[in-house]
């Protein structure tokens, strides 16, 4: 029987996790550190400056019929969800933004105290196009949701403060961050589908993608 040396042969070498976790922590570390802070100032959301993003619904007397300035939903895709959920700890910084596809969302504060969300136009692609192809100059890629959309570019992205007793509708696929605020803690009414955070949340990292996080001055 031939024998074989085997000892030359190179062997794969194993860090301790311990290594590892301090190696993905330092990369972290150094993606916040290089991140570019861009500072937005806050326009004040009214039917006119929020027309590309969707609606701001302000009060209406009783006996209304309905008309174009009530919100135009479409909820035909699943069952509608409207509750009340309780954010903490959202300050006036962010460097995600998300999209539905398949439904417009409502939100809107209790009690009628300021609050912030940064959006950019929706831009999700009806005809399919493979992942990374350019169109039109855009790059395409395709959500885990299944639906082909562009990336959102930092320079498109702006930011609406909402006053009052009134609520923001998203149309379809508006990129979104938020709600913001500068208290505590702030109770939200959020009318959507029962599953919209479950199947149909696309999400664009803006610190890992472009090395950008947005500040708000208000």
């Amino acid at each position: 029987m031939l024998a074989l040396n085997l000892s030359y042969l190179p062997t794969c070498t194993r860090f301790p996790s311990r290594r590892l976790s301090s190696f993905a922590s330092s990369r972290a570390q150094m993606e916040v550190a290089s991140a570019r802070e861009v500072k937005l100032k806050a326009i004040e959301a009214t039917p006119e400056s929020f027309a590309p993003f969707g609606q701001v619904i302000s009060s209406s007397p009783d006996g209304d019929e309905f008309g174009p300035h009530d919100a135009q939903l479409d909820l035909s895709r699943g069952i509608p969800r409207f509750y009340i959920m309780r954010i903490e700890d959202r300050k006036l910084k962010f460097s995600t933004i998300t999209h539905h596809a398949s439904v417009t969302q409502c939100l809107g504060s209790i009690g009628g105290e300021d609050w912030y969300l940064g959006v950019s136009k929706a831009s999700i692609l009806e005809d399919e196009t493979e992942s990374g192809t350019p169109q039109g100059g855009k790059t395409v890629k395709k959500s885990a949701c299944g639906h082909h959309y562009s990336p959102p570019k930092p320079d498109d992205v702006c930011v609406f403060r909402v006053s009052g007793p009134k609520f923001l509708k998203l149309n379809k696929g508006t990129w979104h961050a938020g709600p913001l605020f500068q208290t505590k803690a702030m109770d939200f009414y959020n009318l959507e589908l029962s599953n919209t955070n479950v199947v149909d949340h696309t999400t664009h990292n803006f610190r890992k993608e472009d090395g950008v996080v947005f500040i708000i001055e208000d």
